[in-house]
């Protein structure tokens, strides 16, 4: 049976003591630190030794009649000192013989102290009150072994099970029913899970409140550390955790164990959490699933910088991702890398306003290309956005002008970075691709060697008319001799029931080559 949170009792604190129905029946008064009664009850201990406080280790609410201390003000005194300084929660007693009302010197010192006290008008057996906390903090103790035990074997059964990050972040909120956030040390966003008006709660101003919070616990705020071998390198963060602390101090722990090993067995993956956060963000730009605006968010938290900016999308054929994530640190070019499908990365470039975006975007595909060599990398683009909603559009530009170029055999006459201008009826061709007047079009100019499958006179045909209908180059590429080619020319010409000397039949054949290799991509 899974256990959930909704299935554990909160902590007691010295606060939810005093409301417990046996305890009401003592008629309970806090005359001194008030302010501190939120602190945790580990433990209840009735002790009326005056040197109690060597007997404590932490947390513990002492029941005391007082019956030795009364009489001797620097005893009582002391007794809440040594209390303090044992770091009990707080101290309670029963008003009678020993003490008919709340003593002075002790609220005083209690107050100073800032240490709960408490006073018991009505005679209460201290067992009753011992005995109701101690079984409700047993119970809690174990519902937090189980949860933890719960939590443990599930994260453990996903990593075996080759689960991505994003499925292990996913348990974990569900588990602690609040936003989790797993980041670097520079406070970058690497995953988020939780639900999603929650989660864009949280990142939109990231970076004040990751730091704000950085350094304590409250507000429902808990951390854990992710590192080994002595090293740090991230932290989990459950962020608005509405449970006690210990129990999310609990589950923050399980799930950086977790966190820890699913990065030590995917020490060897291609993909890093860094690239797998902008892989993720890039890819639901491109998709255009979830608007941008709501995308806002998760790229300021993932470091990218968003506010008055112009953005660059670009798109790689065949370009390592980790080699471009060197480029732009090297040219200093803020920016996010995603690889996509079909050995496309998309590449985000954030630039200040000021600074000239075409020359930048230049300047990083040259720099490229003289490292990959002109005829194996591919560099598209869109023109600059100025606002944030235009990405979208402008990622999906940049990918269909990359894949315009992808069956190209021109890599070599192309600029540094080719946009939509520079694929002509190649670009709109792919565009146009999956309408069935296109698909029925090149089925029908094409009927005569599509039919036959005839590769080798398709090859040649393509060759023919990419070259401008030159034979002699033709002849060249193919390594046959110009008589063969004609020979191949003429079947074609057969086959297809056309005159490609006749500029018109030319360019529909043409045409209709071009729509069939687009639906073969």
């Amino acid at each position: 049976m899974t256990i959930t949170l909704d299935s554990l009792e909160p902590a007691l604190s010295v606060r939810q003591v005093l409301t417990l129905e046996r305890v009401l029946a003592g008629e309970p008064e806090v005359v001194a630190g008030a302010s501190h009664l939120d602190r945790p009850v580990r433990w209840v201990h009735v002790a009326e030794a005056a040197d109690v406080g060597v007997m404590l280790t932490g947390g513990e609410m002492v029941l005391t009649t007082g019956v030795l201390l009364a009489g001797d003000e620097d005893k009582q005194a002391e007794y809440v000192r040594s209390l303090h300084r044992a770091e009990a929660a707080a101290v309670v007693l029963g008003l009678g013989r020993a003490f008919p009302a709340a003593p002075d010197v002790m609220r005083r010192a209690a107050e100073r102290c800032g240490l709960p006290m408490v006073v018991l008008h009505r005679p209460f057996p201290f067992a009753e009150l011992t005995e109701e906390v101690q079984s409700r903090l047993v119970r809690r103790k174990f519902a937090a072994v189980s949860l933890s035990e719960a939590v443990r074997t599930e994260l453990t059964a996903l990593i075996t099970a080759g689960a991505p990050l994003q499925r292990l972040l996913d348990e974990v909120a569900r588990h602690s029913a609040c936003p989790v956030v797993v980041t670097n040390l520079a406070h970058r966003v690497l995953g988020t899970a939780g639900e999603r008006p929650a989660v864009d709660d949280v990142l939109r101003d990231w970076e004040r409140i990751a730091r704000q919070a950085g350094g304590t616990e409250g507000d429902g705020w808990i951390r854990a550390e992710l590192g080994g071998r002595g090293e740090r390198w991230g932290r989990i963060v459950l962020c608005g955790y509405r449970g006690d602390t210990a129990t999310g101090r609990l589950l923050a722990d399980r799930a950086a164990e977790a966190l820890v090993l699913h990065r030590m067995l995917a020490g060897g993956a291609a993909c890093s959490w860094e690239e797998q956060s902008a892989q993720s963000l890039l890819t639901d730009l491109v998709s255009g699933v979830v608007p941008a605006r709501q995308l806002l968010p998760r790229a300021r938290a993932a470091g990218l910088p968003v506010n008055r900016r112009t953005f660059v999308p670009l798109v790689v054929r065949d370009g390592d991702p980790a080699r471009l994530e060197r480029l732009l640190r090297l040219l200093g070019l803020p920016g996010l890398v995603a690889e996509l499908a079909d050995g496309a990365t998309a590449v985000l470039l954030s630039l200040p306003r000021d600074q000239d975006a075409g020359a930048l975007a230049a300047h990083f595909a040259t720099r490229l290309r003289t490292e990959t060599g002109p005829d194996h990398t591919v560099v598209a683009a869109a023109d600059p956005r100025a606002a944030w909603d235009d990405v979208p559009t402008g990622l999906r530009e940049a990918q269909h002008v990359a894949d315009a170029v992808a069956d190209s055999s021109t890599v070599l006459d192309l600029p540094p970075v080719v946009r939509l201008k520079d694929v002509h009826l190649r670009g709109l061709i792919r565009l146009l691709r999956d309408d069935p007047h296109v698909q029925s079009f090149a089925e029908r100019e094409l009927d005569g060697l599509l039919r036959e499958t005839d590769e080798d006179l398709l090859s040649v045909l393509r060759t023919y008319l990419a070259t401008g209908r030159n034979k002699s180059r033709t002849a060249q590429l193919h390594h046959v001799s110009r008589p063969a080619l004609y020979r191949r020319l003429e079947s074609i010409q057969v086959r297809l029931g056309v005159d490609l000397d006749d500029f018109e039949q030319a360019a529909s054949v043409h045409i209709a080559l071009l729509a069939h290799d687009a639906q073969q991509q």
